[in-house]
């Protein structure tokens, strides 16, 4: 394995760095502290820092002698899990936690920007982009929206995710989607209350729910082409509160995942046409609120070549998945994605085959990655934007 010797000096405080965000995690657009000590460490690298951008994110500059630049992205927030993990390092922030890596993520980066800063041998400029609120709050469009591409022109973004189902030492890639549109419904049934031994008497949202939670599964298995991909889960019901009346109103929540937009818009248009139908069959008014919060990840095919040829020259061919499966769960650097052309690539973080996944309550980010990540983040910038001749 080729890692960066800087990387490697940097780490026992690339540990104490992720450790420290672990104990103290914060969510969404609420990373104030994160976002001060990420802005520390920066400037102690000697890098001109900005903050403020959608209002906990920072972006710190490393400016090489031409114009060209590439920008490098972490994610800082937590989850709102209460941590099980038993860990030394476990939250002290009772209900919130580092369950998906963003710690490993933003210790990563800075390893990355620390090693980068003391070699001082890029042509090109680098933005390290540390962003809040990738978990379900859509940072990474607040970023883009509050001029991140406009502030620091770059020509290409690159981001990076942790994935315990893959060995440690791996990676994965591929141009084209490889991570799904996430989108989220909510759908509000009325009918009319009634004792429950006069059923006659009202209209049951109870039957809607019914139903609608069967019909909703037809829209995948008998609208779309089979190698389309679509995902309609209902993940939420609430009505009643006693055993013997039945309720007036239920209510049902979920998410769908797809790759594509018109996928999106067959399964909306189904959905919309589902709810007015089993509303009207049981004789009562149903709503539906559909919004799309994260589109699909979708990598440009030159950056996710750099990416590979990075991600080679660190781990080896062989340990370089150019073809993996895509997943369907979100993830918000699609804004960036949107707006610029780049490359998000997977991680391999496992200790075997009983890693907790990511989101677990006992998951903790394996620190083993970390000169790893820092090292394909270091390559990548230098390759890249060149060095300097000596």
């Amino acid at each position: 394995m080729n890692l960066a010797a800087e990387v490697i000096e940097l780490v026992p405080e690339m540990k104490a760095w992720r450790r420290h965000l672990h104990a103290h995690p914060e969510t969404a657009f609420e990373e104030k502290s994160t976002s001060a000590f990420v802005a520390e460490k920066l400037r102690s690298f000697g890098l001109e820092v900005h903050t403020g951008l959608a209002g906990t994110g920072v972006v710190a500059v490393l400016r090489g002698s031409d114009n060209s630049a590439i920008g490098l992205r972490a994610d800082m927030d937590a989850l709102h899990i209460l941590e099980r993990s038993g860990v030394p390092h476990s939250s002290l922030h009772q209900g919130k936690m580092h369950a998906c890596g963003h710690d490993g993520h933003t210790a990563m980066l800075l390893g990355a920007a620390g090693a980068l800063a003391s070699r001082g041998s890029l042509r090109g400029t680098i933005y390290f982009i540390f962003q809040p609120a990738e978990e379900n709050e859509g940072g990474g469009r607040v970023m883009v929206e509050e001029g991140l591409f406009e502030r620091f022109p770059m020509r290409a973004v690159y981001g990076m995710h942790n994935w315990p189902r893959k060995p440690l030492g791996s990676y994965a890639m591929r141009a084209g989607p490889l991570m799904g549109a996430y989108d989220v419904f909510e759908i509000v049934a009325t009918g009319k209350g009634a004792h429950a031994a006069m059923a006659y008497t009202g209209k049951d949202p109870m039957l809607f729910a019914a139903h609608a939670i069967n019909a909703l599964q037809t829209i995948v298995s008998r609208n779309l082409h089979p190698l389309d991909a679509g995902v309609v889960s209902v993940t939420q019901v609430h009505g009643g509160d006693t055993w013997n009346v039945i309720p007036q109103e239920v209510v049902l929540r979920g998410t769908v995942r797809a790759f594509k937009r018109e996928v999106q818009d067959v399964i909306e248009e189904r959905m919309r046409t589902i709810v007015a139908g089993v509303a009207a069959t049981f004789d009562m008014t149903a709503t539906l609120r559909y919004e799309r919060r994260y589109p699909a990840t979708v990598n440009a095919e030159a950056e996710t070549q750099h990416a590979i040829a990075a991600a080679t020259a660190v781990v080896g061919r062989e340990q370089v998945d150019t073809d993996p499966t895509p997943e369907m769960t979100g993830e918000d650097f699609a804004f960036m994605l949107q707006a610029k052309p780049g490359s998000y690539v997977w991680l391999g973080a496992g200790r075997g085959s009983d890693s907790p996944n990511l989101h677990s309550p006992q998951y903790d980010f394996n620190d083993d990655a970390l000169a790893i990540g820092a090292s394909y983040w270091v390559t990548l910038a230098e390759q890249q934007l060149g060095r300097k001749a000596a």
